[in-house]
């Protein structure tokens, strides 16, 4: 974990001092996550699964590349009365830009990092760590105004199936 810890700061400080144009944040909802799909609460049936919000920050490090952090969190429950589960991902996220007009780009989106589920029962919490992705082969991306933008993907990971939301540039 510390290994992707200093790399992640890495990446990050190399995206910031190449980018030419400022950073954007994104906050999104995406639906049926990884987590939730692949069984990662070790067993037992799942009596919800909500999604996952996502927060993160893209940097431009290329014409058509962003890259940036995020932070996504999930929560879910089992069937009958065990324990709370709640799922927290850090990912470096990859955009690559592949069509673009005046208002609309597609994209695909990539994302690797780190689940930490945190099950909380009666008798004590413990954390499982798993390996997090996201696979977004297609996105759209839609500009409102010149600083503001609404995204959606499709795709399968840690942020969902099928992710929405808005970016903002600063």
């Amino acid at each position: 974990m510390k290994k992707f810890l200093i790399s992640l700061a890495a990446v990050l400080g190399i995206s910031m001092a190449a980018s030419a144009q400022g950073p954007e944040i994104q906050v999104g909802y995406g639906g049926y996550t990884q987590m939730d799909a692949t069984n990662m609460h070790k067993g037992g049936g799942v009596k919800n699964a909500w999604g996952a919000l996502t927060a993160g920050v893209n940097f431009k490090v290329a014409p058509k590349l962003w890259v940036g952090p995020s932070y996504s969190f999930s929560s879910s429950s089992y069937k009958h009365d065990g324990p709370n589960l709640y799922y927290h991902v850090i990912m470096l996220n990859a955009r690559y830009e592949y069509w673009r007009n005046s208002i609309v780009t597609l994209y695909a989106h990539l994302g690797v990092g780190a689940d930490i589920t945190h099950v909380g029962t009666e008798i004590g919490d413990h954390n499982d760590g798993y390996f997090a992705f996201q696979a977004s082969p297609l996105g759209a991306q839609v500009g409102l105004s010149r600083n503001v933008s609404m995204f959606g993907e499709l795709g399968f990971g840690a942020q969902g199936l099928l992710q929405v939301g808005v970016r903002i540039g600063l």
